[in-house]
């Protein structure tokens, strides 16, 4: 009875000496790693420190206290429950620690593929890529954890060998249960490879013009240009046809449609809308054409193609043009805009 209390008092002496010991390192020693980080300027170490250090922190004191339990020399006999419930916390915090190692990977991609440039689109793929296998990676983490603590229980691993002698039929009916799901999981893992479409990506979609907000492992978010967000099934990419303004490329063409009176001189207008592109910092100097496309019986169709570096910039290039040709006509040719003829004869007595 004397040894069962002096193990007890061993025992919680232990644990409160591992707690305090812990209190203090989780405050002294991320100051000194972040110190140390900063005269190297290392992102992994910043982000790792940021991230991990947390739950690597108190697997280092429950592994420690696991040992000293362990020890002959300090004669202590802790209950099974004990045993039971640091083995629980040491599997919780081994899953905590490997799905933040997903976030230092996440920093250091960040950092190194920079989406805020012209020229981003590599960066954007990787950027897809990361976001749907980080999801994936803290799924598949969270599963094998909670099924690991629950396999150390008696009763579950009972329950788990009669569930796996008809593992057949179960799988069976499950996948049948489940067939929508997987084929959205499927698809998720589609859109991270092959890619028909990217975080920022410039996408029509039912109608609506928009860039990819986020991609998840279910869903896609469109953010529309009058910044309402569409809601879309992952699968929706897969099986249904949609345009990608960036697929390869973000430069885009233009059009610009100007209805005129048949007394426009078009060399003119041609003229002036070449001086327009050379005096706007939107324009991207590569494509610049106006072509009369259409003829009805009161108007010409004059079209100008122009091209921009984006869908955005084009956007705004055309309204330029748009409103300074017509200022053009309307100073220089205002007899040239549209007109309604009529022939009056008179009636003879």
């Amino acid at each position: 009875m004397l040894v069962d209390m002096q193990g007890g008092q061993n025992l919680f002496w232990l644990l409160g000496a591992a707690v305090l010991l812990g209190l203090i390192g989780h405050h002294v020693i991320p100051k000194v790693l972040l110190w140390s980080t900063k005269q190297t300027e290392s992102i992994l170490g910043k982000s790792f420190v940021k991230h991990c250090y947390g739950p690597l922190h108190w697997i280092i004191i429950l592994l420690i206290v696991r040992l000293l339990l362990k020890m002959p020399v300090l004669q202590i006999e802790s209950p099974d429950f004990i045993n039971h419930l640091l083995s629980l916390l040491l599997i919780g915090l081994v899953s905590w620690l490997s799905i933040k190692t997903t976030y230092v990977l996440e920093d250091y991609v960040l950092h190194r593929f920079v989406v805020d440039t012209k020229d981003n689109l590599r960066a954007r793929k990787i950027h897809t890529q990361l976001r749907v296998l980080k999801r994936i990676v803290i799924a598949v983490v969270g599963i094998i954890a909670m099924g690991t603590m629950l396999m150390t229980f008696e009763r579950v691993r009972q329950l788990g060998a009669t569930i796996l002698a008809s593992a057949g039929i179960i799988g069976i009916v499950v996948g049948m249960a489940a067939q929508k799901t997987i084929g959205t999981f499927i698809a998720g893992l589609q859109i991270a490879f092959t890619q028909p479409i990217r975080v920022d990506d410039v996408v029509i979609v039912e109608n609506e013009w928009g860039r990819i907000e986020e991609i998840t492992l279910t869903y896609v978010v469109v953010k529309i240009w009058d910044l309402r967000r569409l809601m879309v099934p992952i699968t929706y990419f897969i099986e249904r046809p949609f345009q990608n303004w960036t697929r390869v490329t973000a430069d885009i063409l233009g059009t610009v449609f100007i209805y005129v009176d048949y007394t426009v001189p078009v060399e003119e207008i041609r003229k002036a809308l070449q001086q327009i592109l050379q005096e706007s910092e939107l324009w991207d100097k590569k494509v610049c054409v106006l072509q009369v496309t259409n003829t009805t019986e009161r108007t010409v169709e004059l079209r100008a193609l122009v091209s921009a570096a984006d869908a955005s910039t084009a956007w705004a290039l055309r309204c330029e043009v748009r409103e300074k040709i017509i200022e053009f006509v309307q100073r220089n040719y205002p007899h040239a805009l549209p007109k309604l003829r009529a022939e009056l004869n008179q009636l003879k007595q």
